[in-house]
């Protein structure tokens, strides 16, 4: 099959939900075998010890904590039975490499953290004789502490502060934070002040029921508005449009008379406002004009600007006034399929799940990859690490990658099933008939005939996307030392990247709509759609710039709506005055909730929009030909016919007026006879 769907039928023809086969099986065969790769790299990670290694914890000298271990050549102390020693402890656990990120002390296991302070050598003898838990080298013995010449070196960094393991990995972790100062300057400079940091966290303790109930209002709201936003469409629209044009006027005229005002009477007080400095080295008339001079300009240049902006706001509103009622009976439709499909509301919910399930494996096999690898001694330290050397060092390499392609394939899983849903509802003509679970049926044609097609298009942003973050990874590496023509040129590509991945992930979601009803390939999905986005290019924009703008109202209504809620109920809390980070988690969690419900309507919008421009080409109401659309859909259309047929016989009238008029002008007289 080739790239652009040449193999396939030269003149397309748009058969909703007729038949069902496979589509992209060769992407889908290559991503099964990349998902293989990643399993793999999990894989290797636990065969080679690296899970074990970060789970247990290993010593200086490369034997794992808790267990019997095998002796590594050319590292002295290796092989060593850990088997009651179940806990890594750092001599110096506050010398830490702020640039590698990790520990600069010798590590040892022992059989026991310290839970309190130990001041004196005598302090660690006696330790290490109560609890069997040494906490020198191993060579040394615990009873010579005291006299050994080697304590400076090979014994912990007195005094040793009071330690726990963490829950999970067997660390000896210390109790005061001030210890990693170094690691985290910018959050102990927030949390220095014990008073502020624990008016915040009694602040969340004590309103951490009327925050789990304010997310869940945040919750609610947005379902409630994907629903409301159905009847209050038209209204809100025409008011948002409305308020875009008197907005652009007024801050015209504003502009304007600014201006004006500068030029009559801004020479008498200009003056006052030049800066000191210009008035001493060149005068006080001649700061007062230049300072007059720059401002008068500037006014001139924003209300010329603006005065652009507003004609052309003007004559976009003109020409596209007709397809406002589009987009609200869009909306309208959309609230209806929401009824119809009530589990669609569900979908943000089950994306998000799937995403940090694997976002928490990614992160998991991540670190094993940390601990993975052969031990290698470090000539500055004389510590053993465990380093992937040759070809296994860019395993690493690769499972970024997984990140970036899997993730890409959840969203694109997502809308597939949407898009699905939405079209299944679209082109059945009477709704009785719709299957019991739309939304299942959507994921089973997915899963059954699909999904190389949504792999195919999650490497595509994925291949804009991965640039994208090494150019902005270079960009922070490289602040403040690169010159300006550099920061610029990077700041103009990541720029570019990003406007290309926005049009990539638009044209992806309508070429999935595109597959789900015809079941085509993603090229001649993606070459179909764009042929019918192109045909609708004006309806597009007006589509994109009202609905996005309605549906950003939307997310701000609710994040504003639950942040009043909070401080009603927040403010009512007596026992403590700090309810700032409370109501801060609240108002992202709420925005957050509202994006992925709201994302999830844009998608059945746009997916609609897609239903109508094909059905509105291919069928024009005749017997055999009928639209598949919904009623308020179906108006519009009516509205614009008669709007046509009055327009065409106003033509027609003129016409035949000018013919009229053209037969009965009086023929020039001719000569007079003699």
């Amino acid at each position: 099959m080739g790239c652009c769907g040449s193999a396939e039928r030269t003149k397309r023809e748009w058969r909703p939900l007729e038949d069902r086969s496979c589509t992209d099986l060769p992407w889908f065969l290559l991503f099964t075998v990349f998902c293989v790769g990643m399993g793999s790299i999990c894989g290797f990670s636990i065969v080679t010890g690296g899970a074990a290694r970060l789970v247990f914890g290993y010593d200086s000298y490369g034997n794992t904590c808790g267990q019997r271990n095998e002796p590594i050549e050319g590292i002295r102390l290796s092989g060593l039975d850990h088997t009651d020693r179940k806990f890594v402890f750092f001599l110096d656990p506050c010398n830490i490499d702020i640039v590698q990120r990790k520990i600069r002390s010798l590590a040892l296991c022992v059989s026991l953290c310290p839970s309190e302070e130990l001041a004196t050598y005598q302090d660690l003898k006696r330790f290490a004789m109560l609890n069997g838990s040494e906490l020198c080298s191993y060579e040394l013995a615990g009873h010579k502490y005291p006299g050994l010449p080697e304590r400076f070196s090979k014994c912990p960094k007195l005094p040793v502060p009071p330690s726990k393991p963490l829950p999970v990995f067997n660390r000896c972790t210390p109790l005061d934070i001030s210890c990693y100062a170094k690691f985290a300057e910018a959050v102990v400079t927030f949390v220095g002040d014990n008073s502020v940091l624990h008016r915040l966290v009694a602040g969340v303790a004590a309103s951490k029921e009327i925050i789990i109930g304010l997310c869940v209002l945040a919750l609610g709201l947005s379902m409630i508005l994907m629903v409301i936003i159905r009847y209050i469409s038209a209204v809100l629209v025409w008011i948002l449009t409305s308020l875009v044009v008197l907005g652009s006027l007024a801050g015209t005229s504003v502009l304007w008379w600014l201006y004006i005002d500068h030029r009559l009477y801004g020479n008498a007080t200009v003056a006052i406002a030049a800066p000191p400095k210009l008035k001493e080295a060149s005068g006080e008339e001649e700061a007062a004009a230049a300072v007059g001079k720059d401002s008068g300009q500037a006014l001139l240049v924003y209300a010329a600007a603006a005065t652009v902006f507003t004609m052309i706001l003007l004559l976009l509103m003109l020409f596209m006034r007709k397809r406002v009622a589009l987009t609200v009976a869009l909306f309208a439709v959309a609230g209806k399929v929401f009824v119809q499909l009530p589990l669609l509301s569900l979908q943000p919910f089950v994306t998000f799940t799937a995403l940090l399930l694997f976002w928490s494996y990614w992160a998991l096999t991540l670190l094993f990859l940390g601990t993975s690898g052969n031990p290698v001694q470090n000539e500055e330290t004389g510590l053993t690490e465990f380093r992937l050397t040759g070809p296994l060092q860019y395993l690493t390499w690769y499972h970024a990658v997984g990140l970036v392609w899997i993730t890409e394939f959840i969203l694109a899983c997502q809308q597939m099933t949407v898009a699905g849903a939405v079209v299944t509802y679209y082109f059945t003509r009477d709704k009785n008939r719709l299957p019991v679970t739309p939304i299942l049926s959507s994921v089973l044609r997915l899963v059954r005939y699909h999904l190389g097609t949504v792999a195919k298009g999650a490497f595509i942003i994925t291949l804009v996307k991965i640039p994208r973050l090494i150019l902005m990874y270079l960009h922070n590496q490289l602040k403040g030392k690169e010159n300006a023509c550099a920061r610029c040129l990077l700041k103009t590509c990541i720029c570019c990247l990003w406007c290309l991945e926005k049009c990539l992930n638009y044209l992806n979601q309508n070429a999935y709509a595109a597959t789900a009803i015809n079941s085509t390939s993603f090229c001649t999905s993606a070459r179909d759609a764009f042929v019918i986005l192109v045909e609708n290019a004006l309806r597009i924009a007006t589509i994109n710039a009202i609905g996005d703008f309605v549906l950003f109202l939307g997310k701000i209504l609710i994040v504003t709506a639950t942040a009043f809620a909070g401080v009603l109920l927040l403010n009512s809390q007596r026992d403590y005055a700090e309810w700032l980070l409370p109501l801060a988690i609240v108002c992202l969690f709420s925005f957050l909730a509202a994006h992925c419900f709201l994302s999830v309507f844009e998608i059945v919008v746009d997916v609609l929009f897609l239903c109508f421009a094909v059905d509105t080409k291919y069928n024009d109401g005749s017997p055999g030909n009928e639209f598949f659309m919904d009623k308020a859909l179906m108006e519009f259309v009516e509205s614009s016919r008669r709007l046509g047929r009055a327009a065409e016989r106003g033509r027609s009238r003129v016409k035949e007026a000018a013919s009229v008029g053209a037969e009965m002008k009086p023929m020039a007289p001719g000569p007079s006879s003699a």
